[in-house]
């Protein structure tokens, strides 16, 4: 996060640009609130964790498969 963007508005403005369609944005976040996860998927993130976060997502899931999308 900056100072003149919070990560909501930052992934949205990466998603403007052509060239950044693609690129991995997944979102962490150490507070998480309810809603949290559906607004960054809107703003354009791959995926949302909440920390602490470990080698793995909760879920099992490992980092390295978000890169095989």
């Amino acid at each position: 996060m900056n100072a003149d963007m919070d990560g909501i508005t930052t992934m949205r403005e990466i998603r403007k640009l052509p060239e950044k369609k693609d690129l991995p944005i997944i979102a962490v976040t150490a507070k998480a609130m309810k809603g949290d996860r559906e607004k960054c998927i809107e703003a354009g993130a791959w995926d949302y964790l909440s920390k602490p976060v470990g080698h793995g997502a909760p879920d099992g899931r490992a980092a390295g498969g978000w890169l095989h999308r």
